[in-house]
């Protein structure tokens, strides 16, 4: 979720500390699914792969806008971490399911 108002230093350490914790736990979760092997595990780890490089690649671009209006870092930063927040909050749902 993006501020409205303009995010603090104290406020990007906060989110990049509680993206961590998000991350750590869909790495353990994934873990835990590559563990049971087969084509599920298979299928998640070129999902992991993907994820990543699309998420890399696709960030300049959501950034440029910004950093060419000349934005301030903290407005870059947290516009940074709520680009990779939504994919690890949905990853995070995902994996989190009972399957079926």
């Amino acid at each position: 979720m993006t501020r409205k108002t303009p995010a603090t230093p104290a406020q990007v350490a906060f989110d990049s500390w509680m993206l961590g914790l998000e991350a750590a736990n869909v790495i353990w979760l994934r873990s835990m699914r590559l563990m049971g092997g087969g084509a599920l595990a298979e299928r998640e780890a070129r999902r992991m792969v993907s994820e990543k490089v699309a998420a890399g690649a696709s960030l300049p671009f959501a950034l440029w806008p910004m950093m060419a209006s000349g934005a301030q870092a903290e407005a870059v930063a947290n516009k940074t971490l709520a680009h990779y927040r939504k994919p690890v909050r949905a990853n995070k749902r995902r994996l989190s399911r009972a399957r079926k």
